[in-house]
């Protein structure tokens, strides 16, 4: 009975120190779902845009001509479902040009309000990364146009590329590249039948080109988070269930041999063969998979047998961090890796060994030795 309760409570030790500070694997194109209210977002900027209606071919088609081009503005709400799929509502106005001829094109009033899908590309083919700088992002999508002049509605087509530009949690700049067509008599251009017009036009479109620049407002949770990756953490469960494995094989063996000399009432003998570490000894301490606390303080015997030879010797030691490579990212790794190494670093220093004794090194993810849980390690030697 009691070596039965020795061994559960080792058991749960070592249980919740393997589940200390597990960073959990993480999809790279699936997300979680965020509620309704999340992901919505509002813009505004300043727009120009160049009309190129039915009539009016003999004129150049230099967009940026003073005969085409003109200036306004434009206003969007929108909403994305998941990174890569979204909804939005634009209105976009008030000026344009009714180009005629060389010499003819009269500004007028409009106004062009659409609904949009929008696809995020670069999420679709990339996966999703919320401190993306910049978003290429299509839409298209269809509307009511209002020539204001006139007092004509016509159905519009929408086409365009969003490239959205990464400020901060909130702010967004966009650069709006669009394309607009409606029926060939939306911009009544100066006939004097409004009838001759529509029928010589029936088979034509105005069209516009429009840039528009601005700020784009995020609402309420504005970022997703990816899913967690399951072959990942199967994987990383099998190693963590290796290495805990081991850990309980080796507190099985401990258990025994300490019942034993318990049984027979034997103090263990003190050890006197132990042999100080030659200068070249490395040891290694172990840790638990995406932590940086040491699987078992046992592995600071012989590192503090290391320390009594430096202190006594003044020679300095020599700790290097690794995590494994095939968990977590690159960046993570080395952080990890360099976190590993200064916990080691502090229990030398609480050894005696002198600050200014020890360099601290990163090696970052590695894949060189197996069982593959011994890469998550601290090395300490002899410079």
């Amino acid at each position: 009975m009691k070596k039965s309760l020795f061994f559960l409570l080792a058991a749960s030790f070592t249980l919740g120190a393997a589940a200390q500070d597990y960073e959990i694997p993480r999809a790279k194109h699936s997300v979680t779902t965020n509620s309704f209210w999340a992901n919505w977002y509002l813009s505004a900027g300043g727009e120009f845009n160049a009309a190129y209606p039915s009539q009016g071919s003999a004129v150049g088609g230099n967009p940026f001509s003073s005969k085409r081009g003109t200036f306004g503005f434009n206003v969007a709400v929108g909403k994305w479902f998941t990174p890569s799929i979204g909804l939005r509502t634009k209105f976009q106005g008030v000026w344009a040009k009714s180009v005629v001829a060389d010499h003819l094109h009269p500004a007028y009033h409009y106004w062009n309000i659409h609904e949009d899908v929008t696809f995020n590309v670069t999420n679709m083919l990339r996966g999703y990364d919320e401190r993306r700088l910049w978003n290429l992002i299509p839409y298209a999508g269809v509307g009511v146009g209002r020539n204001m002049s006139a007092n004509r509605y016509e159905i519009t087509y929408n086409l365009g590329l969003l490239n959205n530009f990464r400020i901060n949690e909130r702010f967004t700049a966009f650069l709006d590249v669009g394309f607009m067509a409606a029926a060939g008599s939306f911009d009544r251009a100066g006939l004097d039948s409004w009838a001759a017009h529509d029928a010589l036009n029936q088979r034509h479109y105005d069209k516009m080109l429009t840039i528009g620049v601005g700020l784009t407002f995020h609402l309420g949770k504005s970022s997703w988070q990816n899913s967690p990756d399951v072959d990942a953490l199967m994987q990383m469960n099998d190693e963590q269930m290796e290495a805990l494995n081991a850990s309980l094989g080796e507190l099985q063996s401990e258990n025994d041999h300490l019942l034993s000399l318990a049984e027979s009432s034997e103090a263990p003998a003190a050890d006197t063969t132990a042999v100080a570490p030659a200068p070249q000894t490395a040891v290694s301490v172990f840790f638990s998979i995406g932590s940086a606390r040491p699987s078992s303080r046992r592995d600071f015997v012989n590192v503090k047998e290391l320390a009594d030879y430096a202190r006594t010797s003044q020679r300095k030691l020599i700790v290097t961090g690794y995590a494994d490579s095939r968990t977590g990212t690159a960046e993570r790794n080395e952080a990890l890796s360099r976190e590993r190494a200064r916990v080691v670093a502090d229990e030398l220093v609480k050894m005696g060994v002198p600050r200014e004794s020890i360099v601290v090194r990163t090696g970052g993810g590695v894949d060189s030795l197996a069982p593959f849980s011994y890469n998550r390690r601290v090395t300490v030697r002899l410079e």
